[in-house]
This record gives C-alpha cells, structure tokens and sequence, in this order.
C-alpha cells in the first residue's frame, strides 16, 4: 500500500495504491467484511501541517482492511510509530526518520451529538469537541441520501462548546456493506489531523459498557477485556497512544441507560440526536430509534412510543431468537417499560426471565473501565461516578466478566 496527502486550500485529499499483494476485499479489527469501492478521500476543516505519525494514523484508518504486508507513507514517520504497525497489523511501515510526537495537554471529545457521546462531555465539561460530518464523494454517487449528516452538524454548532467540525467524504471508500467507516477509528481521522492545532494529548469516544466489555453488536455475548478495537492495550489502542493521542473511554463502564439518563439531564438534553435520519426530531422509524426508544422508556419507567409494528423489517431482528446487539440493553428494557408484553418486543419475553434485581448491575459502573482512562483525566471520570453513577459490587462486576458464560 503506498499512500499520499496533498494539502488543499480546505484540508487534505488522501489517495492510496494498492500493491500487488493488496485486495480490494478485507475484514476490519471487529472482523466484518468491508469491499474497497474507490482510492481516495478528502478531509476538510484541518491543517495541512499536522506531525507525520498523524497524518499517517489518519491514513491506517483508512487503509488498514485492504493492507496486506507493507505501507509506504509519503512523509517519514517515527520508529515508535513503525513498531505498532509491525507487532501489531504485522505490516512493514515507512520511511522512519521522524521523531515522535509528544503529547499535548488537551483532552478533545469524539463528538456524534448521540446519547453516548453528550455523556461523555458532560464528565468533561470543559473538553472541546471535533465533529465529523459526512459529504459527498466527488467520484461515488451517494445512494444514502436520507442520511443527514448536515442536520447533526448543525446541533453540534449550537451545543455552546469549542466545536471543530471535519467534513470528509472517507466513508465512500466502502463499496460493501455500505458507505461508513472502513475501522471504527476512521471516524477520528479529522481529530488526529487537528491534534497539534488543538494540543491534544488525547481522545474520547462515547464507546460504553457492551461496545467495550460485553462485545458490542459483532462480538455477541462475549466478556471482551481485550477488545481489539478499544482496549487501551490493543493495537488501535497503542497506535493512538504512539501518535501521542491516547483513548479515552469516559462511559466505558456504564450502559446505555445510564448515558441515556446523564445526556438527557444534562445541559446538553436539547441538542441529543442518536437518529441518522430525522430532520426537527427523530425519524422514529429505524431500528436504532426503536433501541433506543426501549432504553429511554425503561429510564424513563414509562411505556414504549412507536409507530413500529411487527411487519416492519427493521422489527425482524427483535422477532427472533437471541443473541441480539446490545442484548443487556433488551433485558434491561424487558424488565422496566410497562406494557412490554404489548409491545414489538414481547416475543423476546419468551426467552429471558429478566427483572429489575437481574439486571440492576447495569445501573453501576464497572470500576476496571475508569482505571483505563488516562491518568490526567482518570479523577475526574472517577469522582462523577462516584456522585452520579455508584461502582458495581464484587457481584455486579462478575456479571460483567462472565457475560456470555
């Protein structure tokens, strides 16, 4: 793979070549097969004079399903930079002559405007945020057009915040499964390229307690403490930590319910927005309104408000057998939304015994998740959890270590 920036008056366009060994099919770190649909992308809203090992990792997060042996940037990187790709993609890396980039002083928010993420800024109120928004490709004709990156672009503007907001046409390089991110770290690319602007010295995603422990929707029902994608000791993990923009998971202890009652008592609760789709509100009719529409009416103890009936395709997937995605989050609303047995969901009551004791540990905070935060901004996660959250018991943190078991 060899791979080239050229500055623009408005960011950087990354193109890359594929060598012979390369191919256009490849799995990502979560193992999902993702098909390589065109061999550039541009990012806007960024300087053009960023370290190398950032304009590199920004490019690995591009590049990384379809690159088999070796990458070659077009700026010299650093040797620490180079050892994280070898040990941990197995890839030669380089040309190395650069001298690796210290850290800054400044913790940045990964911001989406969904309910996880306003989480996470509300435990770092002062945290600036970098929004990424998706354009169109000046090669790939759009076919989501529903898909209204434009309206979660201009809430993120009215938050009150320090925002930074990345345009960036990089999820057009899928051609399968659709477009998005080739890695879940993609989403980033912008924030690193804006890190020295910014004196970042780290980087928070509002990943929670089944994205990070519980394996999130592609590793179902599997206690993950080594999550390839998030654990600070993975190889993304190690990558952002040698480009001296460590990861930060401030609500990685906590579920769903949790993040949705601290964004919705927040100061933030009016610019919350979880749905891809809507325009003044949520759509209401795609799956990821209906999840999360469980969740908020279980916190909420009120019953559920949708328009969804079973017929609906985006329905299916709750009609049959589990393992579900997210399927903490479907007992927990099992046991608290009233009415459920009328619900969309009351086929699930068939295969869980779920009650509010089963599944109280999904009110607590799963200690191990802030002890990996790094330690200029461990206290402070720490001290809102402990005012606002409580830890999980010996017992409740088991439920966590042998969920799937």
């Amino acid at each position: 793979m060899r791979v080239t920036w050229a500055v623009t008056s408005t960011g950087g366009d990354l193109s890359f070549r594929l060598d012979p060994e390369d191919e256009i099919t490849g799995r990502a770190s979560d193992d999902y097969p993702v098909k390589l649909a065109t061999n550039s992308c541009s990012i806007g809203g960024v300087p053009g004079d960023a370290h190398p090992d950032l304009f590199a990792v920004a490019a690995w997060t591009v590049v990384a399903p379809w690159t088999r042996r070796r990458i070659v940037f077009d700026r010299a990187i650093s040797a620490e930079l180079a050892a994280v790709l070898h040990d941990g993609w197995g890839v030669e890396a380089g040309p190395v002559g650069a001298q690796a980039r210290q850290a800054g002083r400044t913790l940045a928010i990964s911001y989406s405007g969904g309910a996880d993420s306003v989480a996470a800024a509300t435990i770092y109120p002062e945290a600036p945020f970098v929004h990424f928004q998706r354009v169109a490709h000046r090669r790939v004709p759009n076919r989501w057009p529903h898909y209204r990156a434009d309206v979660l672009a201009e809430l993120a503007a009215t938050t009150g915040r320090a925002v930074s907001t990345v345009t960036s046409d990089l999820e057009f390089t899928l051609a399968e499964p659709r477009p998005g991110y080739p890695e879940h770290h993609a989403v980033a690319a912008g924030a690193l390229l804006l890190a020295d602007r910014l004196d970042l010295g780290g980087l928070a995603f509002g990943y929670e307690l089944g994205s990070r422990w519980l394996g999130g929707d592609r590793y179902l029902l599997r206690y993950t403490p080594d999550n390839p994608m998030w654990a600070p000791h993975s190889r993304w993990g190690r990558l952002f930590a040698a480009a001296g923009v460590p990861i930060a998971l401030p609500v990685g202890g906590v579920s769903e319910a949790i993040t949705m009652r601290v964004a919705m008592s927040s100061d933030l609760k009016g610019q919350v927005r979880w749905c891809l789709r809507g325009t003044s509100g949520p759509c209401r009719t795609c799956g990821k309104c209906l999840y999360k529409e469980l969740i908020q009416a279980a916190v909420e103890r009120r019953p559920l408000d949708t328009p969804l009936t079973a017929d609906r395709p985006v329905v299916r997937k709750w009609l049959g057998k589990p393992p579900y995605g997210g399927q903490e989050m479907i007992e927990y609303g099992l046991a608290r939304v009233p009415g459920i047995e009328n619900t969309v969901f009351a086929r699930a009551l068939d295969y869980f015994e779920a009650t509010e004791e089963s599944t109280s540990w999904l009110d607590h905070c799963y200690p191990l998740a802030v002890d990996e935060i790094p330690p200029q901004w461990r206290d402070q996660a720490a001290a809102f959890m402990t005012a606002h959250v409580g830890f999980m018991t010996e017992a409740e943190a088991r439920r966590v270590e042998t969920w799937g078991l």
